[in-house]
């Protein structure tokens, strides 16, 4: 007699079928964690029953296909099922047997129930039309066959089995909309196995093909069926780190994340407590080909009791350390029926909280002890540190300010922060930079030239998320960062600073008429911190020439202009030169200005507009 479920019809298992698990592979995992639950209860009642004894190396669970009958079948030699709990736990969608025991029992060192939703079951009819369950149970002589073609119900009846344990037989569905076929491939499903099902506690056997020469003098080949163990069955990451060899992390790492190279760190991470876990990260080598680009996805691999249930969950990573990769297994967590439960995790997000605590102390203890190590690290994921001081308005650049390295002048290579306040001149009182295209051309720049004067230390900065952290962070300990590129620079004396006043104001309407001549400038003044350099192009306000160039190259229409400011070297002859023409030749003075302009321009790396134009007035200049 067909029973109905007595959950909610229909509607209620399409829903779970089509919304939740939206990727049909998944269904293989279930219900081989199932199968491993079965094995599991059985192991605990041979612990607490005298009565039951139980080899523990003759737990297995076994994967059957036969691509005739289109069928793909999963056997466990586990506790097996009455027809009772039959009814109870398959004919009620998300009522879970698994979850039920394990709130009966006392916690068990060797026992672990994977599923606890009581629906993974019901995702084998994405790709099966027709579900048949054989199982006896270790506490019945009788074996009961569950069947069921879907939502319109299921039967139970007695039938025959030798052996204790279940047997679940899928009817794969025949290719339509949908290409089911591969479920009934020997290569893809143990492919599904190794991605989803490697670390189950128990082997997982099947028979496959083994292609083999058999005839070596005429090259004949064989095919040979053999049953193969197909899962590795003990995760790298259980195991302690001093019975896993540098050799066995790096070759797991090159092997699960596809790298050609050996991790530069490995980060080994075991933690009880409120939330359980282990974890094991890696440090990659270099940076991936697609690092900086929209296709590169972040996140660890999450495993529940060593079922993987997320290949990249984003979820458990900053997006400041998403160059980290590895796997996270906690026995706290349920197999997800949704990445949106799963996000909501209290556990999720305690263990999340944990590892990046871990990553940073990892971090810091490079830096502090391996620094050679460190600075190779930096040049490779050093542009994702900056990027998270000033992300999100700069919440949590007091967490990695001390990260960051930054090319010194003095020191002529990468140091801290700390390293530059430890290294001040006495009565220095900021941290000074520039930035520039390359070390080369910063370090030319006539700004610079100040500053290095008075001995002061100036850092480099190239890379153009280097000012936005900057400038994020505003100060560190206490030292405010100061662009030599800014006209505010104030670096000269009381007496210098009126000196120049009177000059500008004396020449007021020679700066003027310069201003006339170049509408988009914004200032024009005499200076005195320029040295040997004749011009330079500065900046007023937040926004430098090098932010604006960030901006110019981003695909939109921000219109961001720095304010620049022009300024001549009162002390150089052009000076000189520019009064004179100011006075006898006005023709001759407009070309000088335009000159002087697109020198300055070119210097601070912007673009002019009509180099044309500039030539034609330098070759002018010239030939008078």
């Amino acid at each position: 007699m067909k029973k109905q479920f007595k959950s909610e019809s229909k509607r209620l298992l399409d829903l779970m079928i089509n919304s939740i698990y939206t990727n049909k592979d998944i269904f293989l995992r279930e219900l081989i964690s199932n199968a491993s639950d079965a094995i599991d209860k059985l192991y605990y009642r041979s612990l607490t029953d005298k009565g039951v004894t139980v080899s523990k190396e003759s737990l297995e669970i076994n994967i059957e296909i036969d691509e005739e009958k289109r069928t793909l079948t999963i056997l466990d030699n586990g506790c097996g099922m009455t027809d009772s709990e039959l009814e109870n736990h398959l004919g009620t969608i998300a009522k879970s047997g698994s979850l039920a025991f394990k709130e009966n029992m006392d916690k068990k060192k060797d026992v672990d129930i994977i599923g606890q939703f009581g629906v993974g079951f019901y995702s084998a009819f994405m790709v099966s039309d027709k579900i048949e369950v054989l199982s006896k149970s270790l506490d019945s002589e009788e074996a009961f066959l569950w069947t069921s073609s879907g939502a319109d119900g299921y039967t139970i009846e007695k039938s025959s089995k030798d052996e204790m344990g279940t047997k679940i037989i899928l009817y794969i569905k025949d290719d339509e909309e949908h290409t089911y076929d591969h479920y009934l491939d020997e290569y893809y499903i143990k492919e599904l196995i190794k991605k989803y099902s490697d670390y189950i506690r128990y082997p997982i056997k099947m028979e496959v093909t083994h292609h083999e020469l058999v005839d070596k003098e005429n090259n004949k080949y064989e095919d040979r069926k053999v049953i193969e163990t197909i899962n590795t069955m003990v995760p790298l990451w259980k195991k302690k780190s001093s019975e896993v060899s540098d050799e066995e992390y790096a070759n797991f790492y090159m092997d699960k994340f596809n790298d050609y190279d050996k991790p530069q760190k490995v980060i080994s991470s075991s933690v009880e407590g409120a939330t359980t876990y282990k974890a094991l990260l890696f440090i990659p080598a270099h940076t991936p080909y697609d690092y900086y680009t929209k296709d590169y996805e972040k996140g660890l691999s999450l495993y529940a009791s060593g079922v993987l249930i997320m290949e990249k969950c984003a979820d458990l990573l900053p997006d400041y350390f998403s160059f980290v990769k590895g796997v996270v297994d906690s026995e706290d967590l349920s197999l997800n029926i949704s990445r949106e439960i799963l996000q909501k995790s209290s556990n999720l997000r305690v263990i999340s909280k944990s590892i990046e605590s871990k990553i940073r102390k990892e971090l810091e203890d490079m830096l502090k002890n391996d620094r050679e190590n460190y600075d190779i690290f930096f040049k490779a994921f050093g542009t994702q540190l900056k990027y998270g001081v000033y992300n999100n308005y700069g919440a949590d650049k007091d967490k990695l300010k001390d990260f960051l390295l930054f090319y010194s002048a003095k020191e002529e290579k990468l140091i801290t922060l700390k390293e530059y306040i430890e290294n001040m001149k006495e009565g220095q009182d900021s941290i000074y930079f520039v930035s520039g295209e390359s070390i080369s051309k910063v370090s030319r720049l006539p700004q610079v030239e100040q500053v290095r004067e008075k001995e002061y230390d100036i850092l480099y900065l190239t890379e153009y998320v280097d000012e936005f952290a900057v400038t994020a962070l505003q100060e560190y300990e206490g030292k405010k960062f100061i662009n030599v590129s800014n006209d505010s620079l104030d670096l000269e004396s009381e007496e210098e600073k009126e000196k120049i006043k009177k000059t500008n104001e004396e020449n007021k309407d020679l700066l003027g008429a310069m201003k006339e001549i170049l509408k988009d400038v914004n200032e024009i003044k005499f200076t005195s911190k320029l040295k040997n350099h004749p011009v330079c192009l500065s900046t007023k306000g937040d926004v430098s020439i090098e932010m604006q160039k960030v901006f110019e190259a981003m695909p939109n229409d921000i219109p961001l202009k720095a304010q620049t400011v022009l300024e001549i070297n009162e002390n150089h002859k052009i000076a000189t030169k520019l009064r004179d023409l100011y006075q006898e030749d006005k023709d001759i003075f407009e070309k000088y200005t335009k000159i002087l302009y697109s020198s300055a321009k070119m210097i601070a790396g912007l673009t002019v507009e009509d180099p044309t134009e500039i030539s034609n007035l330098i070759c002018d200049v010239i030939a008078e």
